[in-house]
Order: C-alpha cells, then sequence, then structure tokens
C-alpha cells in the first residue's frame, strides 16, 4: 500500500475530505502521498546503503574511501566481508588472533603465524594455490595491518612431489591430464 492509500484510510473516519475525483482534497493528498513515497524510497535506499551487511553500490564505494587502501574483492560479498574486517581494525590488533581476524580485509582468506626467528612472521593464503591475483594490493593492505616491527614473509602453496605421486600414478597420467608444467604446480 502507497502512502496515498494509507492517508484515505488514515483521513476517511474524520468525514473532513471528500475523494471524490478532481477534489481538491483527494489531489492533496494524493500529492503528499506521492511526496513520501518518494521519501520513503530514498530512505529505503539510505538504510539499505549505510550498513555493511546489504551496501550494494555507493555505500560500499564510500565505505572503502575510508581506507587507504580499497580490498582486492572482487565479488560483493567479498567486499562486504573485506569492509567488515577493515572496520574491525583497533588499537587492539596486535595479537596474532586478532590479526587473523582482520587479514580477510585484505580481499583473499590469508593466514599468518609466528615463525621460530624472533620478529618474523609468515602469511600464508590457504584457499589459494601459487600467487594471489592482485597480490601487490593484497600485500600492501596485509603489510599495514601487519604491525610495522615484524619482518613479513609470504610463502605460497605449490604441488609438492609427495602430493604429485600421490595424485598420479606415472608421468602418463600427467600428460592424460594435459596439464602444463605451470597448471600442474596448481594442481594442489
Amino acid at each position: 500500500m502507497g502512502y496515498e492509500a494509507y492517508l484515505r484510510q488514515l483521513l476517511k473516519p474524520l468525514g473532513v475530505y471528500t475523494f471524490r475525483s478532481g477534489s481538491a482534497s483527494g489531489a492533496e493528498v494524493g500529492s503528499m502521498g506521492a511526496a513520501l513515497d518518494g521519501a520513503a524510497a530514498a530512505l529505503e535506499v539510505v538504510e539499505r546503503e549505510g550498513l555493511v551487511p546489504t551496501a550494494e553500490d555507493t555505500g560500499l564505494a564510500r565505505m572503502e574511501a575510508l581506507f587507504a587502501r580499497r580490498p582486492a574483492a572482487p565479488g560483493l560479498e567479498e567486499r562486504r566481508e573485506a569492509i567488515a574486517a577493515l572496520l574491525r581494525i583497533n588499537g587492539d590488533c596486535f595479537t596474532v588472533e586478532a590479526i587473523n581476524r582482520t587479514l580477510s580485509g585484505c580481499g583473499v582468506t590469508a593466514h599468518v603465524a609466528e615463525t621460530d626467528t624472533k620478529g618474523l612472521v609468515r602469511v600464508t593464503f590457504p584457499n589459494t594455490a601459487g600467487i594471489p591475483a592482485e597480490f601487490d594490493q593484497i600485500a600492501t593492505i596485509i603489510l599495514d595491518i601487519i604491525p610495522c616491527h615484524l619482518e613479513t614473509e609470504f610463502y605460497f602453496r605449490y604441488l609438492t612431489w609427495a602430493e604429485l605421486e600421490a595424485r598420479f600414478a606415472d608421468w602418463a597420467a600427467i600428460e592424460a591430464a594435459k596439464h602444463t608444467w605451470e597448471s600442474l604446480e596448481l594442481a594442489v
């Protein structure tokens, strides 16, 4: 029901307005209803775009403008998740657990872990074989998130010889799968 119908229903018991076709009171209620419909539509857009979980266009772009770097997230849901992760960054984000919660702000699944070397952390991409797409942008965001006093090492996942031997019986099986060397090393 639009606002014109709502106003007519609301005002009808008063008996003051006549809602006949062409009456001044009918036109007045019609114009007020149209104005309220327009305001409601605008407020609906503002509400949708103002919240990270529902934003689609302008809202996401404006939220991304708040950050020094735009997340390298390709899809709508990934952009929303990345923005939400970046909004969680605060002064208490210096533990490994907090950094890992925040790293999803780079737009790809990443995981940081301490190494045996003091002051060195390793960043892995568990769901990505090889170097992630848009790695330069992702690395810049990750380095902005990880405290600057830590040296950061990026670790990329490729097919190991043990996995190769377990997956393929011989080289003929690899050739039958029509793998190139590049596609084979990413077949994890």
